[in-house]
């Protein structure tokens, strides 16, 4: 049965039949398990009974016994293994009741009118999505329903000494761009069907479909994980073997249980909020645009140079902003900014802006978890000085040291780096110039970034505090990353001979004022010089801006 055109309660009674669906291949594989055993009892009643007799019966009961035993051994060790794993949990920042009683009342009263429990805590992501997550598996604390988090309480960023008793409903997972960016009723009307999820969730046969399908997951990610001496990783290897075979089987029966809660949820949804949902949509895909653009414009580069803005959900508000400014599809959404945010229902945003920010930091680039001298915080006032102006001249001392490395500087040639003399060396040998330059700086990158990546969690943290990285950009090529040290040569330029400044665009990210405004037509002349050796359109723009060449530059 698809969901095409399945009600509400078309769509619960569908995920409870194939909620049982799944028990039932729990059943079957505990009944496989047993069946060897089952087979001795019976021999073993036949035998005390007389009802078998004679050395060929006995060798035969005796046989079937052994087996059974380790068949037994066997089944309970998986089992142990898929009750004690682990579940993955998603990364995120906890929200206490303390730190944010406004949207704790808000998700209260929408789950009183939606006629469903409540989730038991809110925790913050940084991603334009939101979810439920059931947290009450026992190996997350020591007894069970206990969940250790990451938690903001009374305004501080803590990590909590204790495990802390939960109920069973599941945590309510919102992104953190929708708390800036939404306004109160947008919020309250997207979260509507996310928060008529826990009325499904609470039903006894999903809730042990999904316990027992969250157990496999785990188990396989047991036997997988590093550092595995070989007598483990063979009995691992067993139980991940077993737990892939059980998943198979319920993999489409699974699928069409998590199609059936979202329908019933989405149905009782429909008489809160339905209009305002309509227009919260669009803004739902607004901040997925702008936040993208944040994450790989603007933050990117200031996480590559050891610094992440702590005002990321902050930026991101300044990023739509001028997105709807530039987008004629956007008009209109700016009005909205008059409305109540929905960060107004936090005690104290900036708190929980800075702990997300982190977050993010860790999640797409790899940072560590806590500030220190080469990882710390920057904010947006700051981040041209800080950030724009040192990423270029970080890069322009890079291409001149890569220049010297290739015997490139001559005796005529000032001590001094210049922008000439970059020019002169792509102008000269043409593309095999820029070849050999490119290769060079696509090693010293790669050496400089291995060099600074965290270290990989030993086997003793895996599933705790590793946290699984999702890189924003794919590895760049020679060619880009000469163009961008070309470009961060000229930049430097512009700002020490012609009064230039470093700016920040909130979709472009680092970007060179020139007046007060903004110049974004310099990709092309330096493309040209990199990929044909044709210096004379960038010397015609340096001429119009007013920049010197043969002017020495400063470096870090």
């Amino acid at each position: 049965m698809s969901d095409t055109g399945m009600g509400g309660e078309a769509g619960a009674l569908h995920a409870r039949s194939r909620a049982l669906a799944v028990l039932r291949i729990r059943s079957r594989a505990l009944a496989v398990a047993l069946l060897p055993a089952a087979v001795a009892v019976v021999l073993g009643v036949a035998a005390v009974q007389g009802r078998i007799d004679g050395g060929g019966w006995d060798a035969t009961r005796w046989a079937v016994t052994a087996v059974a035993l380790v068949v037994l051994l066997l089944a309970g060790a998986v089992a142990a293994v898929i009750v004690r794993a682990r579940p993955a949990l998603s990364p995120t920042v906890h929200l206490s009741e303390s730190a944010a009683p406004d949207l704790y009342r808000l998700v209260r009263d929408l789950a009183d009118r939606l006629d469903v429990p409540a989730p038991s805590a809110i925790a913050l992501t940084p991603d334009c999505d939101s979810w439920l997550e059931d947290r009450t598996h026992r190996a997350h604390g020591a007894a069970e329903g206990a969940v250790p988090e990451r938690s903001i309480r009374g305004g501080a960023d803590v990590r909590s000494g204790r495990a802390r008793r939960v109920p069973a409903a599941p945590v309510l997972v919102i992104g953190s761009p929708f708390m800036w960016w939404m306004r109160v009723g947008e919020l309250r009307a997207i979260l509507a069907p996310v928060v008529a999820g826990t009325g499904p969730s609470a039903h006894p046969d999903i809730a042990a479909a999904r316990r027992f399908v969250r157990g496999l997951d785990a188990a396989v990610a047991v036997a997988t994980r590093p550092g595995l001496d070989p007598v483990r990783r063979l009995a691992f290897g067993f139980v991940g073997s077993m737990a892939r075979l059980l998943l198979r089987g319920c993999r489409t029966h699974v699928a069409e249980m998590e199609r059936g809660v979202a329908v019933a949820a989405s149905e009782r949804a429909q008489a809160v909020d339905y209009g305002v949902r309509i227009v919260a949509q669009e803004q739902v895909g607004l901040a997925y645009a702008g936040w993208d653009r944040l994450l790989t414009r603007v933050a990117l580069p200031a996480w590559r140079m050891g610094r992440w803005p702590s005002r990321l959900d902050a930026g991101v508000v300044s990023a739509l902003t001028e997105l709807s400014r530039r987008d004629r599809l956007a008009e209109g959404f700016t009005s909205r900014l008059g409305e109540r945010p929905a960060c107004d229902l936090l005690e104290e945003p900036g708190v929980a802006d800075e702990a997300t920010s982190l977050l993010a930091a860790r999640l797409f680039h790899g940072g560590p978890a806590e500030p220190g001298p080469d990882w710390a915080p920057v904010d947006w006032a700051a981040y041209p000085e800080e950030v724009v102006d040192r990423k270029w001249r970080i890069e322009a001392a890079r291409l001149h040291r890569v220049l010297d490395a290739l015997g490139e500087r001559r005796a005529a040639e000032p001590a001094a780096p210049t922008l000439a003399r970059v020019i002169d060396h792509l102008a000269a040998a043409d593309g095999e110039a820029a070849e050999r330059l490119a290769a060079q700086i696509a090693a010293e990158v790669a050496d400089e970034e291995a060099a600074s990546a965290p270290p990989v969690p030993g086997p003793e943290s895996w599933g705790a505090d590793a946290i699984p990285l999702f890189p924003l950009q794919p590895p760049r090529t020679g060619r880009e990353l000469l163009a961008d040290h070309v470009t961060a040569m000229v930049c430097c330029a512009a700002v020490d001979t012609a009064g230039a400044l470093p700016g920040l665009d909130w979709l472009d990210g680092p970007s060179l004022l020139v007046d007060g405004v903004r110049r974004s037509d310099l990709s092309s002349p330096v493309l040209t010089l990199v990929e044909d050796g044709d210096a004379d359109e960038l010397r015609g723009w340096l001429s119009v801006i007013g920049i010197r060449p043969e002017k020495p530059v400063r470096l870090v």
